[in-house]
């Protein structure tokens, strides 16, 4: 690139960046506008209080790993919908394993990881390597992981401290904060608190964003997905990134399911049906884009929490339908692509 060139690709380069952090703050900002509107309606129902804000990581911890690996695939310009269902299938062999085969809860959790591998090798290869469409390999692993569910068992299984008391004793440990107390109808002083599931998650969303920022693996993700001929004219392996995001997709699905079932301390065969589609709407309402090349998981971070909000004002109100959260989701999902689609075009006649 001559001198002249530099200039004019730098100025590019701020351009792109400049679109990306606008789609970022919008998501940013909707989050807080419904938070606040949900604390503002809903104050008389504790809606405004830490705890809530805290139940919210608690409940979509499992959701935020995969969300994760999830961005992880898609800034490749990949997708995989098998995530809900191999969430599903770690809870029951979580579940069932501690259970019927009697196999202590670290065990377990080392199992459904190793799984979560394994898995995500298989899909990898057939995507990187054999050229297969990501969404066709990953329905063929939706279709097997929920079947394997079903496999494993049919009955609704639970954890209790009779099937083990170790898992229990995780999923119910509470980290208290020392501020942030509300007194409840006895007068007694409750602190907030929150559990393994949201310190696991967390710990997945630093690393990750670490990762991509930091690594060559994370900037080869960003290579692969903007231009396939680019990254390989770089010298970049891009069978080997695309083997390796799915890999890493499906071992943070596995750490999310992990943190599914602390939360739900169940499994059943028709368990987080539809994950796939929050997993992919946290990812797109973050910022990243379906064609890939952009995106970053602080994003996805703010996804899942208009998507555990949303769930909690509809909760919250009580007189709303269940299917509230999917529809207003699915209109928040169906705005941020548009909205893509008109900084891609931007972007293209500024070129």
């Amino acid at each position: 690139m001559n001198t002249a060139e530099k200039p004019a690709a730098a100025i590019k380069e701020r351009r792109q960046m400049n679109g990306n952090t606008v789609l970022l703050l919008i998501t940013i900002v909707l989050f807080f506008v419904l938070y606040a509107a949900g604390c503002a309606v809903y104050s008389n129902k504790g809606f405004a209080t830490v705890q809530t804000f805290l139940n919210i990581l608690r409940s979509k911890a499992g959701l935020l790993c995969v969300a994760c690996g999830m961005t992880c695939v898609m800034l490749t310009g990949g997708i995989d919908i098998s995530v809900g269902s191999l969430v599903a299938m770690d809870c029951m062999l979580l579940c069932y394993g501690m259970a019927n085969w009697g196999i202590s809860a670290p065990v377990m959790c080392l199992l459904v990881l190793a799984i979560g591998v394994v898995f995500g090798l298989f899909q990898g290869y057939c995507v990187g390597y054999l050229n297969i469409q990501p969404f066709i390999v990953t329905m063929a692993g939706m279709f097997f992981a929920r079947g394997m569910t079903a496999v494993i068992s049919t009955a609704q299984l639970s954890i209790t401290p009779d099937v083990s008391q170790t898992f229990y004793n995780w999923a119910n440990y509470r980290i208290y904060l020392p501020f942030g107390g509300t007194v409840n109808r006895k007068g007694v002083l409750i602190m907030p608190y929150f559990g393994w599931a949201v310190v696991i998650s967390l710990v997945v969303l630093v690393a990750i964003f670490l990762m991509l920022r930091y690594t060559r693996f994370g900037r080869s993700l960003y290579a692969v997905g903007g231009s396939e001929q680019s990254a390989a004219m770089m010298g970049l392996n891009v069978k080997k990134t695309k083997l390796r995001a799915y890999v890493l997709s499906s071992f943070l699905c596995s750490i999310g399911g992990i943190c599914y079932c602390m939360n739900t301390m169940a499994a059943s065969v028709s368990q987080a049906t539809g994950l796939e589609m929050d997993a992919i709407a946290s990812s797109v309402i973050g910022g990243t884009l379906l064609t890939g090349g952009v995106g970053n998981v602080i994003g996805s971070f703010f996804g899942v929490l208009i998507n555990g909000t949303i769930s909690t004002i509809v909760q919250t109100n009580g007189k709303l339908a269940s299917s509230w959260p999917n529809i207003l989701t699915a209109a928040l999902l169906c705005f941020f692509i548009v909205l893509q689609s008109i900084f891609a075009l931007i972007r293209d006649r500024k070129k």
